[in-house]
């Protein structure tokens, strides 16, 4: 298995992986990969489950600003509606059975949750087991084509006449997290956002190029915030120091966001809610959705 401890996926003396694990996955199902992504599965795990009952699931398709016919799971309650929108942002895997599984959670809870596969113009890195190869894919979604993918899913579930596109929340793991705090800076449309530790600022080693690339950052980006966000951090987390959470809390009080905050996790690492890997905490990843649910009762369903 693979000890996924570390935002954009492991360095290489991190990696180990059992082939037997990655074979009880799955294969292909519908527009996505079926089962849990083989790179980061543990194969003592055993994943949450949310049945499908009183709901209505269903890939979907619509398109890019760059013509692309952008993949998305949507998972929603039965019913007219109108239910509260929230778009769900993967890890570097992509849209696996972990991320269907948090949309079937947020559709139980009321809302319509739309999961986009930003991944799949190059591939799709679910099925993957090679790091280096679900790495590259992930480095070719730059800041603009993303943002334009939320755009594209705003504009998508504004059209939905059982979607309330006038209350949206993001949430986002890992990856998704950055992207979280990067949306919300970006889209007026966005009422409230969950970052699930995501990268804050660059890496105390990052390369002038590395430190462009992920650009803009969320420690650049308090000022320019248009809703609240909480950030869920791990003080264990070996790719997110507590400095670079300290600077960014630093960040939101000079811009005098006192509606934005991080609650870090004593001893959590990374990934402590995704219940599919090793670093799976399950109090913690408890503790944080239920703070998650109460932003969004708050910011969309009032």
């Amino acid at each position: 298995m693979t000890s996924l401890i570390r935002p954009e996926g492991p360095d290489a003396d991190d990696f180990r992986f059992s082939r037997r694990t990655a074979l009880a996955t799955g294969g292909l199902g519908g527009l996505f990969f079926a089962g849990y992504a083989p790179a980061a599965l543990a194969a003592q795990a055993s994943p949450v489950t949310t049945p499908d009952a009183g709901l209505t699931t269903e890939d979907v398709t619509y398109p890019a600003p760059d013509g692309f016919a952008l993949p998305a799971y949507v998972a929603r309650p039965k019913g007219d509606g109108s239910f509260p929108v929230v778009i769900v942002v993967s890890e570097i895997f992509g849209v696996h059975e972990y991320i269907r599984d948090v949309c079937r959670r947020l559709a139980t809870a009321g809302y319509v949750a739309v999961a986009p596969a930003f991944f799949v113009r190059v591939a799709d890195p679910a099925p993957l087991a090679d790091m280096q190869a679900v790495q590259r894919i992930v480095a070719a979604a730059g800041y603009e084509q993303v943002m334009g993918d939320i755009a594209a899913t705003l504009d998508w579930a504004s059209q939905q006449l059982w979607a309330n596109a006038d209350k949206v929340g993001i949430t986002g793991f890992c990856w998704g997290g950055k992207v979280v705090w990067q949306a919300a800076a970006r889209f007026a449309a966005i009422d409230a956002g969950v970052a699930w530790y995501g990268r804050l600022a660059p890496a105390a080693t990052a390369t002038p190029e590395q430190a462009a690339g992920g650009a803009p950052w969320p420690v650049d980006l308090a000022a320019d915030l248009k809703a609240p966000v909480l950030g869920l951090y791990g003080e264990a987390d070996r790719g997110i120091p507590l400095d670079s959470v300290e600077t960014m809390r630093t960040a939101l009080q000079r811009a005098g966001r006192t509606d934005s905050g991080i609650d870090v996790y004593p001893a959590a690492p990374h990934g402590f809610h995704a219940d599919y890997r090793d670093g799976y905490r399950a109090a913690d990843a408890a503790d944080g959705w239920t703070k998650l649910l109460a932003l969004f009762e708050r910011r969309l369903k009032a």
